[in-house]
C-alpha cells in the first residue's frame, strides 16, 4: 500500500514567507506526529514556509528534502487586473457561490465566472500535471479518471509539505473532484496531515482513497 501524507506549512509571516514561531511550534509538534507513519522520503514546495516546515520532518528521519516546483502555491488574481469577488481566494469563492445558490460541482468550471478571469486555472492545470508526473515517478501512471499501478517498489509511505491551495489543487485532481467544490468541502489547516492511499497491486488500476483529512492533533496545547 502507499501512503501519501500531505502536510500543509506552518503558520507563516505574511511579511517574509517564513514561519512565525508559533509556525515553527506547529512544525516540530507535526514532525513528531509523522514518525509514526513510516515515511521513507520527504518531498516539498520550494517556498519558505513549505521548507521549513518539511526540515523538521526530515532531520527526524535523517534524509533530504526533494524540492517540487509544480506544488507551489497557487496564484488567484485576475487576468484582467480586475478585482475578484471575494479577493479571488478559492475558499471565499466557494462560500460566495453557496450564498448565491450556485453550483459547485461544475467540471467546466474553468469557463465560469469567477474563475474565468482568474490565475487560478492555470495553476490548478500545473499542479494536476505536476502532481500525475510525480506519481508516476512513485509507480502510479494515470489512465482516465484513475491510475495505474506500474512501480515494483509502491508499498511505502512518502510526505509531501506543501500548502492550501497547491494540495486542494492536487487532491482535487488525484480523486476527480471538482476545484471548487473541493475547496468547499475540505479546508487545511496549518500543519493538518491528510493521508492518501493507494493499492500496490502492480498491473492494476487504483483510486486514490483519503482516508485521513485535517489531522492536528498534534497542535493540542500550543
Amino acid at each position: 500500500m502507499m501512503k501519501i501524507c500531505f502536510v500543509r506549512h506552518g503558520e507563516p509571516d505574511s511579511r517574509t514567507g517564513e514561519l512565525t514561531p508559533r509556525g515553527h511550534k506547529q512544525a516540530a509538534a507535526a514532525a513528531e506526529r509523522l514518525m509514526h507513519y513510516g515515511i521513507e522520503s520527504v518531498y516539498a514546495s520550494t517556498l519558505c514556509r513549505a521548507q521549513q516546515t518539511a526540515q523538521y520532518t526530515a532531520d527526524k528521519l535523517g534524509v533530504d528534502i526533494l524540492p517540487c516546483e509544480f506544488i507551489r502555491e497557487i496564484s488567484w488574481e485576475s487576468l484582467d487586473g480586475e478585482p475578484l469577488p471575494a479577493g479571488g481566494e478559492p475558499w471565499r469563492q466557494a462560500d460566495l457561490l453557496v450564498s448565491e445558490g450556485k453550483s459547485l460541482f461544475m467540471a467546466d468550471w474553468q469557463n465560469h465566472y469567477p474563475y474565468n478571469n482568474s490565475k487560478v486555472v492555470e495553476r490548478v492545470a500545473q499542479v494536476a500535471e505536476g502532481v500525475d508526473e510525480w506519481l508516476l515517478q512513485l509507480g502510479y501512471r494515470r489512465e482516465g479518471d484513475y491510475y495505474r499501478v506500474v512501480g515494483e517498489n509502491t508499498n511505502k509511505t512518502v510526505a509531501m509539505f506543501s500548502h492550501a491551495g497547491s494540495s486542494s489543487a492536487a487532491l482535487s485532481h488525484m480523486v476527480n473532484i471538482p476545484f471548487p467544490h473541493f475547496c468547499g468541502a475540505f479546508r487545511p489547516e496549518h500543519t493538518s496531515i491528510t493521508v492518501v492511499y493507494l493499492s500496490d497491486e502492480v498491473g492494476t488500476l487504483t483510486y486514490p482513497c483519503i482516508c485521513l483529512f485535517n489531522d492536528e492533533k498534534h497542535k493540542e496545547g500550543i
